[in-house]
């Protein structure tokens, strides 16, 4: 009986020497576990361990500490070969001289399948990745997405029990990588199978993900899905990478439950919200609130959390307009969506207007100060 992890990483560490000497911990005391047939994502800026995590993962690493596991098996020194797993890259890695049928082939061949095997795999993995009837062509002959999904098909046709992939949709256009991503989850659905992303991309993970994993300096600082990750971020980093973000800076006067009542000198107000991390009275504090979730209104609507503001600017982008305020000195960033289609320029925000700015405290998210 498998393990029901498809991988984990138990307190890896990897460390490398810098050219003057010294030591840097690319992945510092990670811990995770990937479930079967998960789309898990490692999600982070340049420099976070994710791409460090992933090799380790294929064995092109090894960790300084720690151990991977895949399927309950610890790799130990285990060369990427002799593990059930498949690495999809950013630059396709496709055989120029080859064929898309010899380039999907290639990996069944090393391994000596019998010839109607390779056939009828190579058949049914170009199938799923909608390239049926182009068996003949040459990578140049393809589009980027046409590419990648030869990629995905060489990678899957050897059936791996994960599939790893570090930035596939990295070099493809903006509307095509959308297109992608969507057909990534849905064929990852159809198979099955463990997939194990690497992305910078805040709004590639949140579409395709089960789970994300937020790394920053090498350490893992929040685990969960998608919604989790958005709505419930356990510290600012992440309230501040994932997508859009106001802050401000406050201390906790209480805590009761899951609220806490902050006092914000910069407005010497008190605004209650919610506690996403253990924090005490007492304790400095970030408060985050999301552009779109903040309410703007003629009149007073709610007693608590509600001030006066003065439009700044106003941009129009079409689906919505970002309203920028001052807050008693503060600057606040607003986006609201625009639900009319009018050509009325009183339907709009005019700088130098007065509105109240309403914080529901249900929206509003006390976080530790990193």
């Amino acid at each position: 009986m498998g393990s029901k992890y498809a991988v984990e990483l138990r307190n890896v560490v990897k460390q490398f020497i810098t050219p003057e000497g010294g030591e840097i911990a690319a992945v510092d005391h990670v811990t995770m576990q990937i479930r079967n047939g998960e789309f898990f994502s490692m999600l982070g800026s340049s420099g976070c361990g994710k791409t460090t995590s992933l090799r380790m993962i294929a064995g092109f690493e090894w960790p300084t500490e720690g151990e991977v596991y895949i399927d309950g098996e610890p790799q130990g020194h285990k060369p990427p070969f002799l593990r059930p797993v498949n690495t999809v890259f950013q630059s396709y890695a496709l055989f120029q001289h080859m064929t898309v049928q010899e380039n999907v082939a290639f990996g069944l061949e090393m391994e000596r399948v019998e010839k109607a095997e390779i056939e009828r795999r190579v058949g049914e993995a170009l199938e799923m990745v909608k390239l049926s009837g182009m068996q003949r062509r040459r990578p140049k002959q393809l589009s980027g997405g046409q590419q990648q999904r030869v990629a995905l098909a060489r990678a899957l046709v050897k059936r791996p029990k994960v599939l790893l992939l570090d930035e596939p949709l990295g070099a493809l256009d903006l509307k095509l990588r959308k297109e992608m991503q969507l057909e990534l989850k849905s064929l990852q659905q159809e198979v099955g199978i463990t997939f194990i992303y690497v992305t910078h991309d805040q709004e590639e993970a949140l579409t395709m993900s089960d789970r994300i994993a937020v790394m920053s300096h090498g350490k893992v600082l929040q685990i969960g899905p998608s919604v989790e990750i958005y709505e419930r971020p356990t510290s600012r980093f992440v309230a501040d990478f994932i997508g859009e973000s106001n802050f401000l800076d406050g201390r906790v006067k209480s805590v009761k439950g899951d609220q806490a009542i902050v006092n914000v000198p910069a407005w010497g107000e008190e605004l209650t919200g919610i506690v996403t991390s253990k924090v005490r009275a007492g304790d400095e504090v970030a408060v985050s609130i999301r552009p779109e979730k903040i309410r703007l209104a003629e009149k007073q609507g709610i007693k608590e959390n509600s001030l006066q503001g003065v439009v700044v600017n106003s941009t129009y982008i079409g689906s919505d307009t970002h309203v920028y305020l001052d807050v008693r000195g503060q600057r606040i960033k607003v986006w609201e969506q625009n639900r009319i289609s009018t050509l009325d320029p009183r339907a709009y925000y005019r700088n130098g207007q007065k509105v109240w700015v309403m914080l529901l405290p249900e929206n509003t998210l006390v976080l530790p100060k990193d």
